[in-house]
């Protein structure tokens, strides 16, 4: 990532006041002069590592290296140079602990709301602004349960024949085509889905617009906290108040069509939060309603979308991989009558295909990992770690270290037969009480992509030479199109 000279300037100049904010959190909080008690009192010992450059820290090379893809190669450069799994930097304006194995990742999914509780990078609550309604911790617990209830198990079950419909509409449109661009198939595909399943619509003009929206905001999700004319963060903010003033009209009509009694049998995600409470038996304010509705679109179409095209990739790449998926879909096939959609039972077939799936969120893993927060000081590898200090959980750390998978630059899917890998080296959506709730819904959103494009067509790159950007997520520049072979069956 390559900033102009005026940009650092402006960077260097409006953000004077952080560095009181940074010099705060890294001295270490003393007593008052008068206060005895504290004189004798050790220093803490902080992980090594180094704040990079004044205010911008090492960010610009931790940006550089994710859109090249070598995210892996930030860390390994820090952990051989200070001889530490654990060390400090600095990232997106913040004093910040990086731990980079699969101990570090279970010591923080383990200690959820007891040493560390989840924190996003300021980007993100300056996109996704939500009221100032102290019940909003009772609003967040309230929306996971809902979540978990819609996104897995039994409330997932009715969404799979609407998903295979969904992509079989879709799939349609290139019956008599020889080419596609995956990147148009699967943005349709997933924003179909999450717009009717989250805010019950299925207008195509509507679901086109939001896709234009919802890429700007995506471009800022993991950018530095710069919010001027031409920047990602003020694309993205402009963006995000166009799709809350349309999210803003739907519910206005959606609590007249409750209050008439209009919804129907299957309530989507937004006729639900408008009809619970929190446990404090308040509702859901429409300025939470919308931001996490917002949130929810983006996140249930941009990391699925990245994992769907590079499974597209690496069949077109490996033969002998995509026969033995199409061998496994072709079966499930073959069981159905030709009307028959696809049901729980038939994904839970779909065991190598899954491996599959994987394997690509292991190799080429949509997203960073996670960030924490320090809520108390605490000790870890012998290293203070003082409360308020950010913490960051890198998934690459362990997806791409040897020591956890064997030639990591090799795709494998059969690294997940039996029991798969050790405990917290995978980990693409998080772990613990914060794991991504929608881990199942992106397994069925995947699966019945695959399932529908296997059965249906062989293809090749047209364009071998195609560049990847790896930021925020990976992603083909062009597209990645493809020359479709139909299948004679």
């Amino acid at each position: 990532m390559v900033m102009g000279l005026s940009s650092i300037f402006l960077l260097l100049l409006c953000s004077i006041p952080a560095v009181y904010f940074c010099l705060d959190k890294l001295l270490i909080r003393k007593g008052s002069p008068n206060d005895t008690q504290n004189i004798s009192v050790e220093k803490p010992k902080l992980p090594p590592g180094s704040m990079g450059w004044p205010l911008i820290g090492e960010s610009l090379d931790y940006f550089s290296k994710l859109q090249q893809g070598q995210a892996y190669k930030f860390l390994t450069e820090r952990w051989k140079k200070y001889s530490s799994n654990t060390f400090m930097t600095s990232l997106i304006g913040e004093p910040m602990v990086i731990i980079c194995n699969a101990e570090g990742n279970k010591f923080i999914f383990s200690n959820e709301k007891k040493l560390v509780q989840l924190w996003w990078p300021s980007t993100i609550s300056k996109i996704f602004s939500k009221s100032d309604d102290k019940s909003s911790n009772e609003h967040a617990l309230t929306l996971h349960k809902m979540l978990h209830f819609i996104l897995k198990g039994d409330g997932l079950r009715e969404y799979v024949g609407i998903m295979d419909t969904v992509m079989k509409e879709h799939l349609q449109i290139y019956r008599n085509c020889k080419q596609m661009k995956v990147g148009d198939i699967s943005n349709r595909y997933l924003l179909t889905l999450s717009s009717n399943i989250f805010i019950g619509i299925s207008d195509p003009g509507k679901i086109e617009k939001l896709a234009k929206q919802l890429k700007d905001v995506e471009a800022a999700l993991v950018s530095m906290p710069i919010n001027f004319p031409g920047t990602a963060l003020n694309r993205a903010i402009k963006a995000y108040r166009l799709i809350i003033k349309d999210l803003s009209a739907t519910i206005r009509q959606r609590r007249i069509d409750l209050s008439r009694h209009r919804s129907s049998s299957r309530k989507d995600f937004m006729s639900i939060m408008l009809s619970v409470k929190d446990d404090n038996g308040k509702f859901f304010c429409d300025d939470d309603i919308n931001s996490h509705l917002a949130g929810l679109l983006l996140a249930s179409y941009t990391t699925t979308r990245s994992t769907i095209f590079s499974i597209m990739k690496y069949l077109a790449e490996l033969p002998e991989v995509y026969n033995f998926v199409l061998r496994e879909q072709q079966a499930i096939a073959d069981g159905k009558e030709p009307n028959d959609m696809l049901n729980w039972e038939d994904l839970q077939k779909m065991k190598y295909s899954w491996n599959v799936a994987c394997e690509v969120l292991r190799i080429s893993t949509p997203g960073v990992g996670g960030f924490r927060e320090a809520i108390t000081d605490f000790t870890y590898e012998g290293y203070t770690i003082q409360r308020g200090l950010k913490i960051h959980w890198a998934s690459h750390a362990t997806h791409m270290n040897p020591k956890y998978f064997h030639d990591p630059e090799k795709f494998d899917p059969s690294r997940f037969e039996g029991d798969g890998p050790a405990p917290y080296t995978f980990v693409p959506f998080g772990g613990g009480p914060r794991m991504c709730p929608g881990n199942e819904y992106a397994r069925v959103a995947i699966l019945t992509f695959l399932h529908n494009m296997v059965t249906c067509f062989r293809w090749e790159k047209l364009d071998p030479d195609e560049k990847i950007i790896h930021f925020p997520v990976p992603r083909p520049t062009q597209g990645f199109p493809i020359l479709l072979h139909p299948h004679n069956l």
